[in-house]
């Protein structure tokens, strides 16, 4: 018989099945620190996974943002997560205010940062100071539940990540050392085998891992029964919401096709529902986005208005962690039209020329309602990060639910918006994004 050889696939699948081996040794063959003295801690109890806070089981049940806390304890929420540590004073004496936890971000740049922040060991170091004197300062505030060390940062098995991982490690530590009354999480975005591999084989005691899952929420159960012979660990899941700009349909230049406040507030029904309440690792979750912020469109996670108004979601969410049939005293609407014609009609227009828009509403036009519009111009390269520019002087007329207006002069990509105000103190959007060809 010939001699057996094995392909470099096979020779891949017999390291990765010794790392796992590896690290299931390592892990049960580590005793467990004894946590039941500690202000927060998480135990295990069986195959259930608890969260324990001053001696009692706590379930986190709220949202990731910074403002409106008292309208969030109002909605039945007990929790707000923060991405960074400015104004976290505070953040925390307020929420302590509304009986609400914390969880505290302490920021950290991209896994990617290598050369200019992972590598610079005086900049690793200076960041290792910092944080120790925020989590120092504030380690003893009765609002503190855990820390978040960075958001997303993505680990990664290649050799030239090892600067990242070593001050990954560096920080948790620190954190462990000088707060050991309170877990550490971090995120990731969905659930990755490879990432949560990583984090079992390369991270030092992590306590929780947490997920920001927007559309894939469906499919998080799923994921997590069919991969638990790897990772059994207790999780969290620090962003849910509506389906992201990376989820949906775009236009032919790229522009991503927001849904109306309505649509959402629906969204935000349908995925709760996908929430693994019953997994005994699942310790809780948190709403995005408890506030108002640009992220493509000023509109499209914000929960509320920059004037502090909340959305109809809002009133889906109290409902929802009430138990209770969702009623909402918001507006109403359906979709928005350009020259007759949908989002997904790439709509096309030529520079100064004259278009109409037309909201359509689920509700007629109530005497206490109306209607606000607005024409941006996009940012082709930086949506994430730099707001768009509002553009003046384009309406010609405004009538009930129609608006009259001037295409802009300059070619390029823009989104015409809407918002519906009624006397109840809330507020519905819809917008349509339309490209400007200049004329010849």
């Amino acid at each position: 018989m010939g001699q057996w050889k094995r392909t470099g696939g096979e020779h891949w699948l017999i390291l990765t099945f010794t790392i796992i081996a590896l690290c299931f040794f390592i892990r049960c063959n580590t005793s467990p620190p004894d946590t039941h003295h500690r202000k927060v801690s998480i135990r295990k109890d069986g195959k259930q996974y608890t969260i324990y806070r001053n001696g009692q089981p706590f379930v986190v049940k709220g949202a990731s943002g910074y403002t409106h806390l008292a309208e969030l304890k109002a909605a039945g929420g007990n929790t707000i997560r923060t991405w960074d540590t400015v104004n976290l004073e505070a953040i925390l004496d307020e929420a302590q205010r509304n009986n609400l936890a914390v969880i505290a971000g302490l920021p950290l740049p991209s896994s990617d940062a290598l050369n200019y922040f992972y590598k610079d060991t005086l900049k690793t170091a200076a960041a290792c100071r910092t944080f120790k004197q925020v989590v120092q300062r504030y380690k003893d505030h009765p609002a503190l539940l855990m820390w978040c060390l960075g958001n997303e940062p993505a680990f990664s098995f290649k050799l030239r990540y090892r600067p990242f991982t070593k001050t990954f490690n560096r920080l948790l530590d620190m954190i462990h050392d000088t707060d050991p009354d309170h877990p550490v999480t971090t995120t990731m975005v969905n659930f990755s085998v490879w990432q949560a591999l990583f984090i079992k084989w390369k991270v030092h005691q992590l306590d929780v891992i947490s997920f920001n899952i927007f559309g894939e929420l469906n499919r998080l159960s799923q994921k997590l029964d069919k991969y638990a012979w790897l990772w059994k660990g207790p999780f969290l899941i620090t962003e849910w919401g509506a389906y992201g700009p990376w989820e949906v349909n775009r236009t032919a230049w790229g522009a991503p096709i927001e849904n109306t406040s309505t649509k959402k507030a629906e969204q935000y029904g349908q995925l709760y529902r996908y929430l693994p309440v019953n997994n005994p690792r699942f310790l809780g979750a948190l709403v995005f986005y408890w506030g108002q912020k640009q992220e493509v469109t000023p509109t499209w996670f914000s929960l509320f208005d920059e004037k502090g108004r909340p959305a109809e979601a809002v009133d889906v969410i109290r409902a929802l962690w009430a138990g209770q049939p969702a009623a909402s005293n918001a507006p109403h609407v359906q979709y928005m039209l350009l020259n007759n014609k949908g989002a997904a009609d790439n709509i096309m227009l030529r520079s100064d020329s004259v278009a109409s828009a037309t909201l359509l509403m689920q509700d007629t036009l109530s005497p206490g309602l109306s209607l606000h519009w607005e024409v941006w111009q996009e940012d082709w390269f930086s949506e994430l990060r730099r707001p768009p520019m509002k553009i003046f002087d384009t309406v010609i007329n405004n009538s009930g639910n129609k608006l009259a207006f001037k295409a802009p002069l300059s070619e390029g990509p823009y989104r015409i918006y809407v918002t519906a105000l009624n006397s109840h103190g809330r507020f519905a959007t819809a917008n349509t994004p339309f490209y400007v060809v200049e004329q010849d």
